[in-house]
């Protein structure tokens, strides 16, 4: 066996499942809360790759080095998808906060589809070239060969990040609110949280981490079009779903395993296989444990 080629691989997919942890993560959060399927997390990550395009192209013409043209265009990005984040669950689901599970479900769907025009007509359906910002780094030898420089910043963000959200959720104030609320709203509110405040925050949170992997992945990849939402959102929910959804850990680890099964996939047998592959353990996963990887016996809400 060829272990370069294998670990290459493997990092490959772990960058990949950090990618689709990031986004996962906002759906797992808000089912966690109030149990909805928001579709349109993964519009959220395109909106986020998109605005750190045209900032990163103002920045350029400004004269900004790469770093700080990263650095900008990234924290922008994350605080406009954070207020899409924030206005999409006040217009399409708080009205509906009350309605049967089917109502919310599709207004989910229709921001979904608008989300996706209202890109199209004031961009474009090609696909658009996304500068490549993260700074390269020279390794030592032979992890110059299984690494990439993006990888590795993709990596570690995610790690970071994973371990700041843990500390949110399980140290802070509102990490307790959410927390309580997930598990119970109607006590939640009577012993005197906003629930309305917190529900508002996940979305916050949801969409700022969506947008991050947004950023992250377009200076990865360097393309860009109003389509890349829908694909990495039904991607995302499927690693949710995996680990299994309302879990935190679940959707980390959901997304870990269906980046490194794509990976392999792809390496080992044929790009042309390597949806078929992660839809089969999805499938094998859900047959023999419904309630994913984690179970329901160890599932533990936001």
């Amino acid at each position: 066996m060829d272990f370069e080629y294998f670990f290459e691989l493997l990092l490959g997919g772990l960058t990949r499942g950090s990618i689709y942890a990031l986004i996962a993560l906002g759906y797992t959060m808000v089912y966690g809360i109030i149990e909805l399927i928001n579709f349109a997390h993964g519009e959220i990550y395109m909106i986020g790759a998109f605005t750190a395009l045209i900032i990163a192209n103002v920045l350029t013409m400004m004269g900004l080095n790469h770093v700080a043209v990263l650095l900008l265009a990234t924290v922008i990005a994350v605080i406009y998808s954070a207020a899409y984040g924030f206005t999409i669950e006040k217009i399409a689901y708080k009205p509906l906060r009350h309605a049967p599970r089917l109502s919310p479900l599709i207004s989910a769907i229709g921001m979904s589809i608008f989300l996706q025009n209202y890109v199209l007509l004031a961009q474009t359906s090609d696909f658009l070239p996304f500068p490549s910002l993260i700074p390269e780094f020279d390794f030592m030898e032979p992890i110059s060969h299984i690494i990439s420089s993006a990888e590795m910043v993709i990596l570690v963000t995610t790690a970071v990040t994973m371990v700041l959200l843990t500390v949110l959720i399980k140290f802070t104030k509102i990490g307790k609110a959410m927390r309580a609320t997930a598990q119970d709203r109607s006590m939640a509110m009577l012993v005197g949280i906003n629930v309305n405040r917190v529900i508002s925050i996940t979305f916050v949170i949801g969409s700022s981490l969506a947008a991050l992997g947004g950023v992250l992945i377009a200076s990865h990849i360097g393309m860009i079009n109003f389509y890349i939402g829908f694909i990495a959102g039904i991607k995302a929910f499927t690693a949710a779903v995996l680990g299994g959804i309302g879990s935190i850990p679940g959707a980390v680890i959901g997304s870990l395993v269906l980046g490194c099964t794509e990976s392999f996939a792809t390496g080992y047998v044929s790009s042309d296989y390597e949806d078929v592959f992660a839809f089969a353990l999805l499938v094998l996963i859900l047959i023999f444990r419904p309630s994913g990887i984690l179970g329901r016996s160890t599932t533990q809400k936001v």
